[in-house]
């Protein structure tokens, strides 16, 4: 059988799982247990695998490198799980727990969740006692303040952009490594901070939670080269890091659980080993022999590894696969022909089979299709379906839309990650039948981010999605459709490079909403406006799935950093089999 033929079989099977588990026609209405329609949720909001004990060597097994481990710098949801349970802390970060309770915030290096003033425009946090960096050196608001600045060089692209879009001041502002300081960001002492902003955030307790809020001491700064050894104020310090081959932690005995009510540091050791492909990872996971035994991975299982897990038991049990709580969109690149011509992004709007992508992507149990770009956890757990398109497409009215716009065909490229060559097959063949070539180019999805996000070397269609950083619409559009969010270089979110004045102004004003509930609807309302403007395609609703080895324990998927395994609690039932 050819890799296709492969392909479409393990899909298949998937999708009469999902639909046959309980004779449930509607494989959405999955609900945890395992009385679920659904068999890959029948983990869902469970702890896998009991109690970890203390000690031995738990591996992640990783088909690629991190984007990057420097707090200033990550932004991508597993690295940011990663980073800020392991290696940093920060001001203010959510519960270890999994469902719902995860999403509450609790203090991590202050000493509560924030005090605001100034009607919300000033906010203060005391920094708790006895933190220590991993040489024993003491913690000091002064560093927290350091790492904000940091976000703003240029040198160092990728980070999180709510310091620059929140703090007063930074007009102009490239950071601290040429001496610069910002005077909107206060340090009264060595444990009081005090953020200026330009506006009232009501929220600003919860943008604490970012890597841009741990912090990183001036004397170890480093320029580019701190992503390959952060100096460490989590319970974990690196040994050694060989770019895209192996990252080892071992325990930061200058750690002090006394101050952190949220990591529980079971292993004595973590070791990531990278550069592995997919469905290798998969099949030693799903043997979980020997060392395997005591391995989670950090990508998603292969769409054609769900044959050898959703029919079987004990190996079912083994696997997470909660709602990422993101929306994948195919980004169509708006500042340049075609997809400056508004009717041409529209007609790829309704020639896209996103039954396809589903397909692909593992099937219904893994996937649904997406109508809207706010995930149903920003819309009351439903997406809109503001243009009322197929889900398999409308060939016919594209090819009408591109005709009005005068391209009767057209040819396109398309960047994905590797691991994503599947879904770009099924939207390469969906816009054929309109009319549009689509070339596919595949990228390494430790260099994805950084390609897609240099306007030099950002192809005319990029495939990724967005998620909230926390349960708010202000972390969704504006970081994805506000023209004055693009970069040239580190460029994250806006991928469409969409500008457009009319929502930029809607933005601010629903930014200056004091009232959550309104500002809610007036983000799901923008969002149906932007739609009809069609800078991007909404295409799925994905799950995270993860398998575990059979001595791992305290495993379960984090509600927000998209079903990633939370690495505050993960560990092993028994250390001795965990050496390594």
């Amino acid at each position: 059988m050819t890799k296709r033929t492969q392909l479409a079989l393990a899909t298949a099977l998937v999708a009469a799982l999902a639909l046959g588990a309980s004779g449930c026609s509607n494989p959405k209405k999955a609900s945890s247990g395992g009385g679920s329609a659904n068999p890959a949720a029948a983990n869902d909001g469970k702890v896998l695998g009991g109690t970890p004990v203390k000690g031995g060597t738990l591996t992640v097994l990783s088909n690629q490198d991190f984007a990057h481990l420097d707090p200033a710098r990550n932004w991508v949801m597993p690295t940011m799980d990663f980073g800020t349970r392991l290696l940093y802390r920060t001001l203010v970060t959510f519960k270890a727990e999994p469902g719902k309770a995860g999403s509450e915030l609790v203090p991590d290096l202050a000493t509560d969740l924030g005090t605001p003033s100034n009607d919300g425009r000033t906010w203060t946090f005391t920094l708790k006692l006895g933190l220590k960096y991993e040489d024993g050196t003491p913690i000091k608001a002064q560093d927290i303040k350091y790492n904000v600045e940091r976000s703003f060089a240029p040198d160092l692209t990728g980070g999180p952009d709510y310091a620059a879009q929140y703090l007063a001041g930074t007009e102009g502002y490239k950071g601290p490594l040429q001496g610069q300081h910002l005077d909107s960001v206060k340090t009264p002492d060595d444990r009081t901070i005090v953020f200026e902003l330009k506006r009232p955030v009501a929220e600003f307790s919860a943008t604490a939670t970012l890597p841009t809020f741990a912090p990183v001491p001036q004397s170890q700064e480093k320029g580019t080269q701190y992503d390959a050894r952060p100096f460490s104020s989590g319970p974990y310090k690196i040994e050694s890091y060989d770019r895209d081959k192996k990252l080892v932690l071992v325990r930061n005995e200058h750690w002090d659980p006394g101050t952190d009510t949220v990591r529980k540091a079971y292993p004595d050791k973590f070791v990531v080993v990278m550069g592995l492909k997919g469905g290798q990872i998969d099949d030693r996971i799903i043997a979980g022999e020997g060392a395997d035994a005591s391995t989670v991975q950090y990508a998603d299982m292969r769409p054609e590894s769900a044959p050898k897990v959703l029919p079987k038991p004990e190996v079912k049990a083994r696997l997470l696969a909660e709602s990422q709580g993101c929306t994948e969109m195919l980004h169509l690149n708006n500042s340049r022909a075609p997809f400056n011509d508004p009717k041409v992004r529209e007609a790829v709007q309704y020639a896209v089979d996103k039954e396809a992508v589903v397909t692909a992507g593992g099937g219904p149990a893994l996937n649904e299709v997406a109508t809207a770009y706010l995930p149903p956890a920003l819309t009351g757990g439903k997406q809109a379906d503001t243009l009322k398109i197929a889900p398999s497409g409308d060939p016919a009215k594209a090819k009408e839309l591109l005709k009005a716009a005068g391209k009767d065909t057209l040819k396109v490229s398309l960047a994905v990650s590797t691991g994503d060559k599947g879904k770009a097959e099924a939207v390469q063949q969906g816009l054929a039948r309109a009319g549009i070539e689509v070339v596919v180019d595949t990228v390494d999805p430790g260099a994805y981010y950084d390609v897609i996000g240099d306007l030099s070397t950002t192809p005319d269609m990029t495939l990724t999605g967005w998620c909230p950083d926390y349960p708010s619409g202000s972390t969704w559009i504006p970081f994805v459709f506000d023209g004055r969010t693009i970069k040239e270089k580190g460029n994250q979110g806006n991928y469409s490079q969409f500008r457009d004045e009319a929502v930029q102004k809607r933005i601010d004003e629903i930014n200056a909403m004091s009232d959550a509930k309104q500002a809610s609807q007036a983000w799901i309302d923008l969002d149906a406006e932007i739609m009809k403007k069609s800078p991007s395609v909404p295409i799925l609703l994905e799950r995270k799935p993860l398998l575990i080895g059979p001595n791992i324990a305290g495993a379960f998927g984090h509600p927000v950093w998209t079903g990633t395994i939370d690495y505050a609690t993960v560990g092993l039932k028994d250390p001795a089999k965990g050496q390594g």
